[in-house]
Order: structure tokens, then sequence, then C-alpha cells
């Protein structure tokens, strides 16, 4: 029996690179992909030293692009969508160019790259689609809007995609971690024009100055947080029993937190508005 074939994007560093690596380790075979080999060459040298394969594929690139540089891989058993970035403005200082790039990177790109490998996993009808969110898609904090629209974009077809694809057997996972030391706040972008001096003193400033200064300061471990990936994809360890029986996998003692609080919330203002809700009916 041939090894499952893993795809996973983003692979430079991070999650991304782990990943790989852990995948490589159970003698799976890993085909990651870098935006510039020349650019992310240590981390090309541990996934091909480990026996993997790379090879360079940027999320803007045109769909046709994208398509073509998935389908010549061949069959693909686990794909990973976890190459994505950061914007770090609020909702009225980010540009158009921004909030284009914004989406395309983490939504549009991934998007291209699920169509790619869906119609040979629909055929053999088999395939796990995994989409690496953020808590920031369940609970968006001030100068994370653009971020937090593109995940929450990728969520919403992510769970549309997996009742459609369900009946082929193939699963689609979302990913949603919390804070991970990983170098994603190192990376993050900021916006061109500057924050209108209005903002100063507001939860704005003080949460966008709480992003600039936390970077190796993250709670979580990422090398645990793709264990616990791998493990529920894989279907063994401790994450394993998960395996086909969650449609969202919540990793970091942050991200539950956030979680539940958002919901609670939620569900205070259903409470609060059910007369409301229902008097609209005829």
């Amino acid at each position: 029996m041939s090894s499952p074939v893993w795809f996973i994007t983003g692979a430079s560093n991070g999650f991304g690179l782990l990943l790989c690596l852990r995948a490589l380790k159970a003698g799976h075979r890993v085909v990651g992909s870098v935006r510039s080999k020349t650019k992310a060459a240590d981390a090309v040298n541990q996934i091909e030293s480990a026996g993997g394969e790379v090879i360079e594929l940027d999320l803007n690139e045109s769909k046709a692009s994208i398509d073509s540089k998935i389908k010549v891989l061949g069959p693909i058993d686990y794909l990973v969508n976890n190459a994505g970035f950061f914007v770090l403005g609020a909702v009225e200082q980010v540009t158009e160019k921004e909030a284009q790039l914004q989406l395309q990177t983490n939504f549009f790109g991934p998007l291209y790259v699920i169509q790619a490998a869906l119609e040979g996993m629909r055929s053999r009808r088999t395939g796990t689609i995994v989409n690496l969110s953020s808590i920031a898609a369940q609970d968006p904090q001030p100068t994370s809007g653009l971020y937090a629209a593109s995940k929450a974009a990728l969520e919403a077809a992510s769970a549309s995609l997996a009742v459609e694809v369900a009946p082929f057997n193939v699963r689609v996972l979302i990913v949603e971690p919390g804070a991970f030391r990983t170098n994603f706040l190192a990376a993050l972008s900021l916006p061109e024009a500057p924050l209108p001096a209005a903002y100063d003193g507001t939860p704005t400033t003080a949460v966008k100055e709480l992003f600039l200064t936390k970077d190796g300061q993250q709670v979580g471990d990422p090398q645990k947080g793709v264990d616990r990936i791998y493990e529920a994809v894989a279907g063994e360890g401790m994450a394993g029993h998960l395996k086909g029986k969650v449609n969202r996998l919540v990793i970091g003692r942050d991200a539950l937190n956030r979680i539940r609080k958002a919901n609670d919330k939620f569900m205070a203002d259903l409470a609060l508005q059910e007369e409301v809700t229902v008097s609209t009916d005829y």
C-alpha cells in the first residue's frame, strides 16, 4: 500500500514547516509549497533532507497557474491550506490594495487550491481538506478586521464545502488556532496609511500595541499544535478520536476561552431578541 500524500502550503516556517516534517516522520509522502525556494532555503533543506518535496507557489498567482501546479502533483490525500498573512490595521485605515491582497492570499488563493485538488479527491472518493483559520474568525479584535474577514470567509466556504463533498467520502477540517509562538506576528504587514489620530486612546490603539509587542510571548507551543492537527487528520494519538467527528479543531487554551466567551455573548443576544426575531413570520 502506497504512503498517503500531503500537500501543504506555506511550508517556509511555522505550522506549515512543522507539519511537513511531522508527516514525513510518519513515513508519508509530503509536498510543501513556498513562495520562493531561495528565500526559504533553510526550510527547503529541512523538508528535502527528511525526504519531502518542495514547489514554488504564490497564492497571488492566477487561478490557472495554481490549478496547473496542483494537478501536476497527482493524487493528494491530505490538502492543507496553511499559507496566509496578517494585515494589522483598523478597517478604516486599510487601503483597497491591502484589502484585496489580504483576501486574495487568505481566501481566494486557498479556494483555488481546493478547487484544483478536489476533482481528484471526488473521483477517487477519498481525501481530506484542512483549512487553517484563526480564532480571529470567531472573535475578531480591533485592528484585525480584514484578517478576521478573510478567515471567516474561508470558514464559511469550508462549512458549506464539507456538506457538499461528504457524499464523496471527502472530509473538511477547519483548524482554529489561538496565539502560537511562530513567526506570524513578526511577519505581519502594516498599512501604508497611518491610523487616524482620532483613534488615540481607544481600544484600537491598545490592541495594535499588544500585537506589536506580543511576538515571542504567545502561549501556544507550535510543535504541540501541529501534533494535534496531524493526529486529528490521521486518526492517531491524543487527538485521533476526533477524526471525522468534528468540523472545527480548536487548538490553544486562549482560543477555547475566547470562543466560549463569544458564544456566550451570541446566545445572550439571541435570548434578548427572541420575541423580535420570531415576530417576522407570516
